[in-house]
């Protein structure tokens, strides 16, 4: 594979100016309203972190009970006593989650879900760079927070994503696909990951009004995703 180095410095007269077209002109949508923590349902007891970016935040809906943790929530609430927090602000990378859990008192969580990487593709940050954050992020979460596993939701199908332009699209199409490669592998070397392939039709209902967020419909894909494979895993909780 070409280095992306090569690539950046070589499309850079191209990349530069799509990108700060595509900021100023996609649509900014706020984070929707509603409840980031609580404990509800009947059964198991299970403890449940969303932690990560714009999407774990519910970017692209109007209520939390739209998003992607209100929907999981539901779910989830029908087969445990699901005590569950959402730790996620939009434009979060991995060394801002990193940060913003290192500020937090120490809890203990069962499971975590986490929603990350696509503000990293964005960046300058290299994949050897992010793998790094990444295993600290790991390491962070299994010993001040006790969680037993941790589920890695795949980037999204960048390359695709309405609300970009030719070649960005297919610059950080690319990146995105590198990193999940990465973040695959990196699951495999440890017991307590798990990589979890998420992916959505290409259509305009499962995108929000900027293009580049999930809709409503597309969390309630996602939440479902993530709710079977709880379900279908012993995960020691």
């Amino acid at each position: 594979m070409i280095d992306d180095l090569f690539i950046s410095l070589l499309l850079a007269p191209l990349l530069i100016p799509q990108g700060v077209y595509a900021k100023k002109t996609t649509p900014k949508l706020e984070e929707p309203e509603g409840e980031r923590s609580g404990l509800v349902g009947n059964g198991a007891r299970l403890k449940l972190l969303i932690l990560g970016d714009s999407a774990a935040a519910g970017v692209g809906v109007s209520h939390q009970n739209k998003a992607l943790s209100g929907q999981l929530v539901t779910q989830l609430s029908e087969h445990y006593l699901l005590d569950w927090r959402l730790e996620a602000e939009s434009g979060a990378n991995t060394s801002a989650v990193i940060h913003r859990l290192d500020s937090l008192e120490s809890f203990e969580t069962d499971l975590v879900l986490v929603s990350l990487g696509v503000n990293d593709v964005t960046s300058k940050v290299r994949r050897k760079e992010w793998l790094k954050q990444q295993d600290h992020l790991r390491r962070l979460l299994v010993s001040k927070f006790k969680a037993k596993h941790i589920l890695l939701s795949s980037l999204p199908p960048m390359h695709k994503f309405p609300a970009l332009p030719q070649p960005l699209r297919w610059y950080l199409g690319r990146r995105a696909k590198a990193f999940n490669l990465t973040l695959s592998e990196h699951s495999l070397l440890h017991e307590e990951l798990e990589f979890l392939p998420v992916s959505f039709p290409i259509k305009s209902e499962f995108f929000a009004e900027d293009g580049f967020h999930p809709s409503g419909l597309a969390y309630q894909l996602w939440s479902e995703i993530v709710a079977k494979q709880i379900q279908s895993k012993s995960v020691g909780f």
